[in-house]
């Protein structure tokens, strides 16, 4: 998937203080947190698998796949904190 942010001349100034690549750290963010969002639901998912019998999915992209058909995790809603505490 690609997304596009958009970021004021201040913004992006502050930014190029912090980092040599905007782009790269921005993605590295992104990447990041999916992936600690991945190993959340795949915890998860063990979790409710093994407790009801159920056989898990061969991989990541299969089993986040699984734990959102078995109704495990959803998408977050607008009340859904971003960030972790």
């Amino acid at each position: 998937m690609d997304y596009t942010i958009t970021l004021t001349e201040t913004q992006q100034k502050a930014m190029e203080y912090t980092t040599p690549d905007v782009t790269d750290w921005i993605t590295n963010v992104a990447v990041t947190r999916a992936d600690i969002a991945i190993n959340e639901i795949i915890a998860l998912l063990v979790e409710h698998c093994n407790s009801n019998e159920i056989a898990l999915e061969v991989g990541k992209d299969a089993q986040v796949t699984q734990a959102y058909s078995l109704g495990i995790v959803s998408a977050a809603s607008a009340e859904t904190p971003s960030l972790p505490e």
